[in-house]
């Protein structure tokens, strides 16, 4: 769930091959029109971006949940995408590829984004929605040779089935009906999170909720029974609890760069702001962490989330 953001026979041959080019150029240069299915999660329309040539976003029952540009992976439209992009960023070295697990696939825009900056990644993408997979796969095809395994199955039991220590990188991004599902938000889930990370792996979570934020707080609060170290990349009207709308939460046993991570953020085309130590500890507000006993869903957007 996601707010959009904001960058003699050889000369008959070559005139048949010119023609072609032509009709292709043209029938690019139309614009495409909304592809709408209905998949497992509800109503699936890729909507395509008027001002860029082949980028689409994706919508399920009107909640945007990605956005797409096939022509350049590497670009990021949605804040939050863009935070969590900042922290694959700093995950490790320029460049250097990465073992990813994806819980929640969207359109698998951070999956493209990382094989795009960092080739010879191998990632995993886990998405419940099985005719989601099939819809992104048909009209947004991933390259051939990126290293991405997709599996239609639930996020948890995906993320069960990886081995010990194998991920550099966890990100959570899973919505259903523009909610996180409860069972997504335990101790008992985080737990599963650290086993599948490597020491200094990186947990990453998209967060979604309004005034008065006690979900959020409460994920926090979790979190920190997990893992050592947090940050928080938030728009400040968010942190202000003024609107509903994303938190990116970052969790290691490692300390992140939390200076380098606040910079990129501050100076990005939609700038926030980033929490952590003391700072994010008095923001937590002493909140209790939270056990699949009493988990809940994340609450759900009011009807003005997505104007």
């Amino acid at each position: 769930m996601a707010r959009r953001g904001a960058a003699g026979g050889a000369g008959s041959r070559k005139q048949s091959g010119d023609r072609r080019t032509d009709r292709k150029a043209a029938r690019g240069a139309e614009r495409p029109g909304n592809v709408s299915e209905p998949v497992d999660g509800g109503l699936a329309e890729l909507v395509p971006d008027r001002e860029r040539r082949n980028a689409w976003t994706l919508t399920i029952d009107g909640a945007p949940q990605s956005h797409v540009d096939l022509d350049d992976p590497a670009y990021l439209s949605f804040e939050y995408q863009r935070r969590i992009g900042h922290i694959a960023d700093l995950a490790a070295p320029a460049g250097q590829p990465l073992h990813v697990v994806h819980l929640g696939g969207g359109a698998f825009t951070l999956a493209r984004y990382i094989a795009a900056t960092r080739p010879r990644s191998t990632q995993q993408i886990v998405e419940v929605d099985a005719a989601l997979v099939q819809l992104v796969r048909r009209e947004l095809p991933l390259d051939p040779q990126a290293r991405i395994r997709v599996r239609a199955t639930d996020a948890r039991a995906g993320l069960g089935k990886i081995q010990d220590g194998w991920a550099d990188l966890v990100i959570a991004d899973v919505f259903s009906g523009a909610r996180t599902p409860a069972h997504l938000t335990s101790t008992e889930f985080l737990a599963e999170v650290r086993r599948v990370l490597k020491p200094g792996g990186t947990y990453v979570a998209n967060l979604a909720d309004g005034p008065p934020l006690a979900h959020l707080r409460g994920q926090i609060a979790t979190a920190a029974t997990v893992f050592p170290e947090l940050a928080l990349a938030a728009d400040p009207t968010v942190f202000r609890g003024r609107r509903f709308g994303n938190a990116v939460l970052l969790a290691s046993d490692v300390k992140p760069k939390v200076a380098e991570l606040t910079r990129r953020v501050a100076t990005d085309p939609h700038p926030g702001r980033v929490e952590h130590g003391r700072a994010l500890a008095d923001f937590t507000g002493g909140a209790a962490a939270v056990h699949d006993a009493d988990a809940r869903p994340s609450p759900p957007p009011p009807p003005s989330a997505f104007d």
